[in-house]
């Protein structure tokens, strides 16, 4: 006789419960993943955080 493939660790499940987890376990086993929606755009915002640079930028700096 083979070990089961299900052990219940706490508890007592009847037959029928066993049962009902596996069909479960199963079908979630076999289930496709849901593609992935395309994407589109850029990976990152267009627009900079204030909060990350600094506070002062010199009048002849090229990032103003």
């Amino acid at each position: 006789m083979t070990p089961p493939d299900i052990r219940v660790e706490k508890g007592h499940a009847d037959p029928e419960e066993v049962a009902a987890i596996t069909a479960i376990l199963l079908a979630r086993a076999a289930a496709q993943p849901a593609a992935a929606p395309a994407r589109r755009g850029r990976d990152k915002a267009g627009w900079r955080r204030l909060e990350r640079t600094p506070g002062f930028r010199a009048p002849h700096s090229w990032q103003g």
